[in-house]
């Protein structure tokens, strides 16, 4: 085929494809494979057996809080109470990415029943800051998951930094466990402050405001009703802490310690989004503990495609990155935690290098 037209007499006039739109010619193609292999297709009666497993689940330990009454096992009982909530939060994810439903109306509302109801956290202000780092993760400026908080990103703002909140920066990877336990809190602080504030967008704020008061207000009161107050506080805030430590640690290892994006870098999709992400191995415990969030990669290149599917299409995107030299980047999850602890600590001390973006560096050798 490249000899019939390299004789055409007009090939010689005729630009190359550019760079750009072989990438997303290549792309299509994959998808169409993807598609092909009837990946993409809806798993609505496994999301259906999920939902009533959660929902026996929950049950099941309810009646243990009850059955225990006034007892120190209670806190035990915090503990399984937060990793139901965090396999609730990612079923809340994947209807947040209209993987369940056909219809955008019913994953909407899936996902704003089990995010506010159950997990605590508000639907509207979850969309928007998801829907960024989606949109250009690890990009400076761009995804709020690397927006400068308590902890620091950005190697040029840990310089800004004086006295304590420099020290701390220069250690804030030895502080990571300890920070995740409190993941949980500003997850519901950052909710209440969504639906609360007249001048950011919510759809149905009311309902928001309705089922956050139940989960936020209405719970904890029962809690210190039936234990009283020094166990009462005690059960929450051990579920707060391990919630904390279950769902941020879930979600902490997909990007941390990944190259950032400066803003004014342009970079085709697929190596956006596959570059700037880490896949978790580990068998079926990792796949099920954090909620096929283990394969990070894949969830980025297919957002709509079913957490059922994404360990499915591995292979695929696997070869797909090597034939083309792009890097998949994948490590357990011990191996990621010290990652991202290393990681922190070095960009504390302003260190750039070692997180440059790998796409700006081939650029800057031209």
């Amino acid at each position: 085929m490249t000899t019939d037209v390299l004789s055409r007499p007009d090939a010689a006039r005729r630009p190359a494809r550019p760079q750009r739109d072989r990438h997303v010619t290549d792309f299509i193609a994959l998808t169409e494979q993807v598609r092909e292999a009837g990946l993409m297709k809806r798993e609505i009666p496994w999301y259906i057996r999920r939902m009533v497993t959660l929902a026996l689940g929950f049950g099941a330990t309810a009646a243990l809080f009850v059955v225990l009454g006034h007892s120190w096992w209670q806190l035990a009982t915090a503990a399984l109470f937060s990793f139901l909530l965090g396999q609730a939060g990612f079923l809340a994810h994947d209807a947040g990415h209209r993987q369940i439903f056909a219809s955008a109306k019913r994953n909407e509302w899936t996902c704003r029943i089990i995010a506010n109801l159950v997990v605590g956290l508000s639907y509207g202000w979850w969309m928007n800051k998801h829907g960024k780092h989606h949109a250009n993760p690890n990009r400076i400026g761009k995804d709020d998951d690397i927006a400068t908080g308590v902890v620091v990103f950005n190697p040029e703002d840990a310089g800004q930094r004086t006295g304590f909140a420099k020290w701390f920066a220069a250690h804030q990877g030895s502080f990571f466990i300890p920070l995740l336990t409190l993941v949980a809190l500003d997850l519901h602080i950052s909710a209440v402050r969504r639906v609360l504030d007249r001048n950011q967008i919510v759809p149905a704020r009311r309902t928001e405001i309705a089922l956050l008061a139940i989960r936020l207000v209405v719970f904890p009161l029962v809690v210190l009703a039936v234990l009283g107050p020094w166990l009462g506080l005690a059960f929450l805030g051990v579920h707060l802490a391990t919630f904390g430590i279950y769902f941020g640690g879930a979600f902490a290892p997909n990007h941390k310690g990944m190259p950032l994006v400066p803003k004014d870098v342009k970079i085709d999709f697929m190596r956006r989004q596959t570059l700037m992400s880490r896949n978790i191995s580990g068998g079926w415990w990792v796949d099920k503990g954090m909620g096929g969030l283990n394969y990070q990669i894949e969830h980025h290149l297919f957002p709509t495609m079913s957490s059922r599917n994404l360990k499915l299409v591995q292979p695929m995107v696997r070869e797909y990155c090597a034939e083309r030299d792009i890097t998949y980047t994948e490590t357990t999850l011990g191996q990621s935690y010290m990652i991202v602890m290393r990681y922190l600590n070095r960009v504390g001390l302003g260190q750039r290098d070692p997180f440059e973006c790998p796409v700006t560096s081939q650029l800057r050798t031209r």
